[in-house]
């Protein structure tokens, strides 16, 4: 069962990634003028890649047992629990996740945070830097895909819209995990 190669997971693939930081993007915090803001946020939790790194997709199993990815983007942060985002945690894969490309992994992002009108300047700018340049510079960028019904946790229903973007940039030793979501 795929299952159990999570939880099964040797101690080392959790120490190929180290948790460096988690940059948040309130859109609360931006001037929307007459527009809405909509409740959106993106979170990125930014890890370090240790050099022997294995391929891509034992990676995202590595970033799967991390315990940092143990968050339900509903305010709570990091818990000791058996959920993600909107998703029992046991049911999450690398093979959930399809390969993209920039352009596609800039669209999803990008369409989300206009979707209710324009984003402000500043807000638009900070996503230029924070998250679509790193898009770009990766070397392989994954977004979760659809997951079925029972995948999705007792409360996992209060994100209205749930997009997720693994980044991994190679030459920077560096993963980073994208969550755009609102409720």
């Amino acid at each position: 069962m795929a299952s159990d190669k999570i939880y099964d997971a040797p101690m080392e693939s959790v120490t190929t990634l180290v948790h460096r930081d988690s940059p948040f993007i309130n859109f609360r915090a931006f001037d929307f003028g007459e527009g809405s803001y909509g409740y959106r946020s993106i979170d990125a939790k930014r890890f370090q890649l240790l050099s022997d790194a294995p391929d891509d997709r034992d990676v995202l199993a590595a970033l799967i047992a991390h315990p940092q990815f143990r968050d339900t983007y509903d305010g709570a942060g990091v818990q000791d629990c058996a959920r993600h985002g909107q998703w029992w945690l046991d049911r999450m894969t690398p093979d959930a996740y399809e390969t993209v490309g920039a352009d596609t992994a800039i669209d999803v992002v990008h369409s989300w945070a206009n979707q209710h009108g324009g984003t402000p300047e500043p807000l638009a700018s900070r996503l230029r830097q924070e998250i679509y340049a790193p898009i770009r510079s990766a070397t392989s960028r994954y977004l979760l895909g659809p997951l079925p019904e029972d995948a999705l946790h007792d409360y996992g229903p209060i994100h209205i819209d749930f997009h997720e973007i693994v980044l991994i940039d190679r030459p920077t030793a560096t993963l980073t995990l994208l969550v755009a979501a609102d409720d």
